[in-house]
């Protein structure tokens, strides 16, 4: 199989962890004879400093000419310490995000064994947790017109907009989803204060008759994030709106054990994006302790979802769970004897042809 891959490694962390999930992907171009080509391009606070645009025109036609995108992170203190920098390398991700079409954020969320003790929670509430998120992206009050400040500047306002069609799309995707795991939607809203809430109750109710064998849940927002603290394992596809996605994803990262374990896609109508749910770490770049799980099975996802290549997924995520049973994990997951970032991506990478060569 021939592909073409964009790659974004942004800011921060970014260019190590994207610099190992290419080495796994490397190591899967040689055990199945593939051929993927690769091109780079800047984004976010890179973008801004080369460009003056946190994702220049020249980005964008990468990103269109690709298979496939997969993407580091974004964010650099000079423009988050500045709150009145009018660019900000955010601005290239909502925009890059708006642009593509990239309306559906999915997030697995799964406990390692061996990462157990590792969580702040018990190991009796989160072993055996393996559900995923549909969050959507590219609407809801990140979006929303109008917004600003009043001409005094002590009033500020956001404004929440949904339609009925963006929520039918991605809950077609969250229903399907559902239909090959355990069967079981639950809506995340806030029905009770929110118009759009509700908007998005009716919407999903109307669309569940098509898919008889899919139990569908509704929970607050407020209680869900409860609720995936204290039984995890009760939740198996969760489909939400925007920001309370953003929240809830984050909050569950505590449940792998460190959030630089998460992987996420972004699918969009043409193409789709992978990344790791972390953000750019600035404190931790270049010092070679950044964890590139995340990144390294945002790669399995990129394989699986654009491509199909569900094997060649597979082999991937086996490696990282080897290597974490193995010990080789950075110090976010073992101070007392972590192993460098450098050194996790070639260890993934063998194990991916070793595992494959038996």
């Amino acid at each position: 199989m021939k592909k073409k891959i964009a790659i974004l490694p942004g800011d921060g962390i970014g260019p190590e962890v994207t610099k190992q999930a290419l080495k796994s992907l490397k190591s899967i171009e040689e055990a199945f004879g593939h051929e993927f080509t690769y091109t780079e391009a800047h984004v976010g606070a890179a973008a801004i400093d080369a460009t003056g645009d946190p994702f220049p025109q020249q980005t964008e036609d990468v990103c269109r000419a690709a298979d496939a995108i997969l993407f580091g992170a974004i964010g650099h203190p000079k423009y988050d310490n500045d709150p009145k920098a009018k660019v900000r390398p955010e601005q290239g991700l909502l925009a890059m995000r708006k642009k593509l079409n990239l309306f559906a954020n999915v997030r697995p969320v799964k406990s390692y064994d061996a990462l157990l003790s590792k969580s702040p929670l018990k190991e009796s509430i989160i072993q055996g947790t393996d559900f995923v998120v549909f969050r959507e992206l590219t609407g809801g009050i990140y979006f929303g017109q109008p917004r600003g400040r009043s001409e005094d500047g002590n009033q500020a306002f956001d404004t929440c907009n949904y339609s009925k069609e963006e929520i039918t799309r991605i809950a077609k995707l969250a229903f399907q989803a559902a239909g090959n795991r355990g069967k079981k939607v639950t809506l995340v809203d806030k029905a009770n204060v929110l118009a759009t809430s509700r908007l998005w109750r009716e919407t999903v109710q109307e669309m569940a008759s098509d898919y008889p064998d899919i139990q569908l849940d509704f929970m607050f927002v407020d209680n869900a994030a409860m609720k995936i603290i204290q039984n995890p394992k009760d939740f198996d596809v969760v489909l939400t709106e925007n920001m309370f996605g953003d929240i809830i994803t984050d909050e569950a990262s505590v449940i792998a054990g460190s959030l630089g374990m998460l992987p996420s896609a972004s699918i969009g109508t043409a193409q789709s994006l992978f990344e790791p749910i972390h953000g750019s770490y600035p404190q931790a770049a270049g010092k070679d302790i950044a964890n590139p799980f995340g990144a390294i099975l945002s790669a399995a996802m990129l394989l699986e979802y654009s491509f199909g290549l569900v094997e060649e997924s597979k082999a991937i995520q086996d490696a990282v769970l080897k290597a974490v049973d193995d010990g080789f994990v950075t110090e976010d997951i073992d101070r007392e004897n972590p192993v460098g970032t450098e050194e996790v991506g070639d260890k993934v990478a063998a194990y991916i042809k070793e595992m494959l060569a038996v």
